[in-house]
């Protein structure tokens, strides 16, 4: 309930009664180009799923495509951290006779590739910022991101490297040695998912070219809508500026324990935008930006989540009984 009253709490809070006033005169058109540019980046996402299955669960058209994406990104708005959204994406590939070790690869590899596009974006805006003439606010806090996106992706692709040595470390939970029995299930499930993700990563070249550059277009459609808000409160703001603004406001979030960052989204992306426009459109502008960017998500990924969730109650027997995927070295 908080996510969803949070980015009308927090005009209020920012604007006033002049925020409310300044969405009620939104121009309809640009909300339109919003909407359109939301649909687009749903199906980016689902091409490129496609793409990282490579058929190992038989034919997968972009309808279904679609239909796993907005599912498992409801799940992912809906739940703290965005726990949830991990879960749902394997189930629904199990239902579809995807091993859950194998549906973590897909993940794993979704996850690579956003995390490497915003390694490269930010890497560009580093050096624009270092060695031109631009300069924007919280500049360091820029720089810092850019360290601390380093160090995850370094510090990931390392444990995947040396994973099987990592697993031959003895495994403590909770004060206590794990049985040798679960020892050994978590190291299977853990190289199978390892396997699985060489494997994707093996595919064509063309392939991974085609992969990255659906990341690419998904983000920079979906971080457009910011400055598209901006421009339709009236406001006027950079659009490199208004990326950097959600990509920082929306990392921040992840440490808030509400479902999808509520409150700290707004905020961060609200203060962010503060010291280039006035209160009540940076206020307007966070209040369109999140309806189109989360609510959006919620409102349509709700009845095929719960649709979903209905047909698993109703034939558990779907995450036994599916076809078997295609061996994994194909």
């Amino acid at each position: 309930m908080m996510a969803l009253v949070a980015p009308v709490v927090v005009t209020a809070w920012l604007g006033g009664t002049d925020a409310l006033t300044a969405v009620k005169r939104f121009p309809l058109d640009i909300l339109g180009v919003m909407l359109l540019m939301a649909f687009i980046c749903w199906n980016l996402n689902a091409a490129r799923l496609r793409l990282m299955l490579d058929g190992r669960i038989g034919r997968l058209g972009q309808r279904r495509a679609l239909g796993i994406e907005l599912t498992s990104k409801f799940a992912l708005c809906a739940t703290p951290g965005g726990s949830g959204g991990p879960a749902t994406l394997l189930v629904l590939l199990a239902q579809r006779g995807l091993p859950a070790s194998r549906g973590a690869a897909i993940f794993l590899v979704d996850q690579g590739c956003d995390l490497l596009f915003f390694l490269c974006m930010l890497s560009g805006v580093v050096a624009l910022s270092l060695l031109g003439e631009t300069q924007w606010p919280h500049q360091t806090v820029v720089q810092f991101a850019l360290i601390a996106l380093a160090l995850v992706a370094a510090g990931f692709s390392l444990v995947i490297a040396y994973l099987p040595r990592l697993l031959r470390y003895p495994i403590s939970s909770g004060g206590r040695w794990l049985s040798r029995y679960r020892r050994r299930w978590l190291a299977r499930r853990l190289l199978t998912c390892r396997q699985a993700l060489q494997v994707t990563l093996q595919l064509p070249v063309t392939t991974l070219l085609t992969m990255m550059m659906l990341t690419a277009a998904h983000w920079l459609l979906r971080y457009s809508l910011l400055y598209l808000a901006v421009l339709g409160a009236g406001g006027n703001a950079d659009w490199l500026w208004t990326f950097l603004t959600q990509m920082l406001a929306m990392a921040a979030s992840q440490f808030s324990f509400l479902p999808g960052g509520a409150g700290a989204a707004e905020l961060g992306v609200g203060g962010l935008l503060l010291p280039l426009m006035e209160r009540e459109q940076a206020a307007a502008a966070v209040l369109v930006w999140r309806l189109v960017s989360y609510h959006l998500y919620l409102a349509v990924g709700a009845p095929l989540f719960l649709l979903s969730a209905y047909r698993l109650v109703q034939r558990p027997s779907l995450l036994r009984t599916s076809a078997p995927s295609q061996p994994l070295n194909r």
